[in-house]
């Protein structure tokens, strides 16, 4: 880091450039907000498994909880990972998250947990805004 840098107060790591505002960017070049943002959609993915597997295991027993989750990492894992096998146009890959992650919800609120699955969609959505559009701006270079 450069002494015009330190008295500045960047943060090792990151780059805040006049250009975009002085947004702070990680080491990717793209901004903090959208790195978090997709830590996020990891978790959310997360929950919204296990809140198959929850409701698989209250309806059906063991069978089911472990048959829901899988056929959703499955599909996930196909068609809406970052590093998915099958490359799907945006309204496909937002057709499988809806299915999945709003599977997710559905469960909650068909496992009798309806404030969680209506904080699971609301998450769900804003979440898939912000990383949809965060990652349609390209990542910035270096200069």
């Amino acid at each position: 880091m450069s002494e015009g840098e330190a008295e500045r107060g960047a943060v090792p790591g990151t780059d805040r450039s006049p250009a975009d505002g002085g947004q702070v960017r990680d080491w990717t070049g793209r901004p903090v907000w959208f790195v978090l943002n997709e830590s996020l959609a990891f978790l959310v993915e997360l929950a919204a498994f296990a809140a198959l597997c929850w409701w698989g295991l209250r309806t059906g027993g063991t069978l089911l909880a472990v048959v829901m989750p899988l056929a959703a990492m499955v599909v996930w894992g196909m068609f809406a990972a970052p590093r998915a096998k099958y490359t799907l146009p945006l309204a496909g890959v937002l057709l499988v998250k809806a299915v999945v992650l709003g599977g997710g919800a559905v469960a909650l609120w068909a496992a009798g947990r309806p404030v969680w699955a209506v904080a699971l969609a609301v998450i769900v959505v804003v979440n898939t805004t912000l990383a949809e559009a965060g990652r349609r701006q390209p990542p910035r270079t270096a200069a």
